[in-house]
């Protein structure tokens, strides 16, 4: 899930802002972990500064997805993306890494950099609006959620009262929207995680928020990523966030039924694909596994845990990449690199985004362990 899908605004607007495991996943072998997705010839990756001051290495798959992670961050403490040829912060994607650093219990001390960078004025109205006449309901939401994991105060976050600001947003239909005059951008993905962020706070969901979305579900079970669409049309992504949503809110026959169809519609080699394609991808495969795994779905879950693995870079893959996750079984691609990484490490962890929380992760960034290589005579 991107932040593209979260609001599709005019250029300029998203130039300047460009998403509990119940039980034990089995441990990743060390050549489970060191045996990339075909053999790739991986791109150097240039990263910035190291997340972490020691040298910790993991076998885990999470964890080392998480550390690879880190050590893409900006000055160490943010995202960029590129448009025309410049770069631009990207709150959206730095969120998604600290959810990651979360989920893997590893890289706090990268989260907490991250954290501080997100609450600095110019970067909070950057990807929020100014409140007023501008203010983004799934930015919003997505925020919300991250201060929340991290345990910081969602009501004084970098001087934006959150929870008042994502409540400014709620409609009479129960749908939050956007205020704007670009337009409402609003969509499945920003409801569902002002659910289940509003529900961590003191005054929980308003109720017509529960129903709207509950009442978006397709015939079939699954959730369209827009709503009001002539045909109802699910997508993996959508349904994932919404199944959490709806069953963090009491709506468990509607969180059922949205698993049933991520079921249902899970790729032979266990992965799943975006709405309209057939391939599966890291980004929907992660979303998808860390609703299935939590929800109880342990043979479909594990089938999108392994797809993950397979997909990530291992001890074959240059030093650079190891421990990232292509966005699909073409090869690693930098370009993509990371947000495929940072939505990987939800289903990696088998974490659910209801449930996720900063507390007790290590601050280390660790690499992934692999074998000394071999010393000639």
């Amino acid at each position: 899930m991107s932040d593209s899908a979260l609001r599709r605004r005019p250029l300029r607007l998203l130039a300047i802002s460009a998403l509990a495991l119940t039980a034990t996943l089995p441990a990743a072998t060390a050549a489970q972990a060191a045996a990339p997705v075909p053999a790739v010839t991986a791109p150097a990756v240039t990263a910035a500064a190291p997340a972490s001051g020691d040298n910790a290495t993991t076998y885990r798959p999470d964890a080392a997805a998480a550390g690879w992670l880190a050590r893409q961050l900006v000055n160490g403490d943010h995202f960029e993306s590129v448009f025309d040829g410049t770069a631009y912060p990207d709150q959206g994607l730095t969120i998604d890494a600290v959810l990651a650093f979360a989920a893997a219990g590893s890289a706090d001390q990268a989260a907490a950099r991250a954290t501080a960078w997100l609450a600095r004025p110019d970067i909070l109205s950057g990807y929020l609006g100014d409140g007023t006449t501008e203010a983004y309901a799934g930015a919003t939401a997505k925020l919300l959620l991250v201060v929340e994991v991290r345990g910081a105060t969602p009501s004084a976050f970098g001087g934006v009262d959150l929870p008042a600001r994502l409540r400014s947003l709620l409609t009479p239909s129960g749908r939050f929207s956007d205020r704007s005059q670009w337009g409402d951008y609003s969509n499945a993905f920003g409801q569902s995680l002002a659910l289940i962020a509003l529900q961590r706070t003191p005054g929980g969901v308003p109720a017509p928020a529960v129903d709207f979305l509950a009442a978006a579900q397709c015939a079939d079970g699954g959730f369209p990523v827009s709503f009001g669409q002539a045909t109802c049309t699910a997508d993996a992504d959508a349904t994932a966030l919404a199944a959490q949503a709806l069953a963090a809110t009491g709506r468990s026959a509607k969180a059922k039924a949205g698993l049933d169809w991520l079921t249902a519609h899970q790729n032979t080699d266990g992965g799943f694909a975006a709405a309209g394609a057939t391939t599966s991808n890291a980004n929907s495969t992660g979303l998808a596994t860390s609703a299935l795994l939590p929800g109880g779905r342990f043979i479909s879950g594990l089938k999108g845990w392994s797809s993950l693995v397979k997909l990530q870079q291992g001890c074959s893959a240059d030093p650079s990449v190891r421990g990232a996750v292509a966005y699909d079984a073409s090869g690693f691609n930098p370009a993509n690199a990371a947000r495929a990484t940072a939505q990987a490490v939800l289903g990696l962890s088998g974490q659910g985004l209801a449930g996720l929380s900063a507390h007790g992760a290590r601050p280390s960034a660790p690499t992934l362990a692999c074998p000394a290589p071999a010393v000639r005579p």
